[in-house]
């Protein structure tokens, strides 16, 4: 097979990587003995080196596929694994941040691209989402930080998300007003981005005012709210949409009740709440249509996704109360749930992908 067609598989399996040792990382920053790996570079493994990474792979996969020469975008995913590999071997810190920001602004260009191929509000939208990365990248670089750039990173990933769900809603016919509310809470959270820079603490505020807003238009407004009501497949991507809607309104209250924290589990609460409510959610559902675009995969419904699924929430639940709560070991555990969440629903996929092809493998190849 020509290294083009392998390159999406050989990029997904290292934003896995990525997620694994950000995982590691992880645990170890809550205190769990165990290997240091990447531990000061949790954050920007998970959403730069598997997020990021992932983002990217999509839209290139997508834009290789309208484009004869599109295959410059693969550019993008390989720039963002670039640079998570080269922390996780410890070269230069300028190095692999540098490549990153690359990344991201190689995501610019394909949504760029995109734009004017179609010119749409949700276009628009995840074009800001991906600027939101390259600017906090270059934020990054400059030397701020995480604690202060981290929000540009969670928003590159909220309006992304938000721009293709909005694509969805298209076939609703939603009224005009729909959209233009849509937009005007973008135009309130960027807004909210670019004050980070003058006073932290009122744009994390004015930021989860604009959180709230948008999980609440989407619980309005997304398709899931009918397809919930549907069953197998349909009605599990359903459940994970509107649960990590829910996940978005509490990281929202969280953010505006308690503004910038710039350490410690009341800042692990602000972003988790986020990062693992809303955006693993999203994954969770959206694997069974991500999967066969990207590695060319089929990965039918199991009912075991529901036990990742709840598990995910249920140990997020248990973590955030020994954020708030100060309990130390309560936190611990609610995190190495998540990951064993995270481990679960990975297995869980592998074993689909591989049951389906021993079920409808011919008897010639068997």
């Amino acid at each position: 097979m020509p290294i083009r067609d392998q390159l999406p598989r050989l990029l997904l399996l290292s934003a896995l990587l990525s997620l694994l040792v950000a995982g590691w990382g992880g645990l170890v920053r809550m205190g769990w003995t165990m290997q240091p790996l990447a531990v000061a570079d949790h954050g920007a493994l998970m959403i730069s080196g598997f997020l990021g990474t992932l983002i990217s792979l999509e839209r290139a996969v997508a834009l290789s596929a309208l484009y004869k020469n599109g295959g410059w975008s693969y550019g993008a995913p390989l720039l963002s694994t670039l640079g998570a590999l080269a922390l996780v071997l410890g070269l230069p810190r300028t190095l692999a941040i540098a490549l990153m920001t690359l990344g991201s602004l190689s995501l610019v260009v394909i949504f760029i691209v995109i734009v004017r191929r179609q010119s749409a509000l949700f276009t628009w939208t995840m074009t800001l989402g991906a600027g939101c990365w390259l600017i906090g990248n270059l934020f990054w670089l400059s030397g701020q930080p995480i604690y202060q750039i981290v929000y540009w990173w969670i928003d590159f990933l909220i309006l992304t998300i938000a721009g293709e769900r909005l694509e969805l809603t298209r076939i609703l016919r939603q009224p005009r007003y729909t959209h233009n509310l849509f937009m005007a809470i973008v135009a309130w959270v960027i807004i909210s981005l670019a004050l980070t820079q003058i006073n932290l603490d009122m744009a994390v505020r004015m930021e989860g005012i604009g959180q709230i807003a948008l999980g609440l238009w989407l619980l309005r407004y997304d398709i899931a709210r009918r397809t919930v009501k549907q069953s197998g497949m349909t009605r599990y991507i359903g459940l994970c949409l509107l649960s990590g809607y829910g996940w978005l309104l509490i990281g929202g209250l969280l953010r505006l009740m308690l503004g910038a924290v710039p350490a410690g589990p009341v800042y692990d609460a602000l972003l988790h709440s986020s990062l693992l409510g809303f955006v693993f959610s999203m994954i969770f559902g959206h694997a069974l249509i991500i999967l066969p675009a990207v590695a060319g995969q089929t990965l039918p419904f199991k009912r075991l996704f529901y036990a990742h699924l709840l598990l995910l929430h249920v140990s997020l639940i248990v973590r955030l109360v020994g954020d708030l709560g100060n309990w130390i070991t309560i936190r611990q555990w609610g995190g190495m749930l998540n990951v064993i969440a995270i481990l679960i629903f990975l297995a869980s996929t592998i074993y689909a992908v591989v049951t389906h092809r021993r079920d409808n493998r011919s008897p010639s190849a068997a």
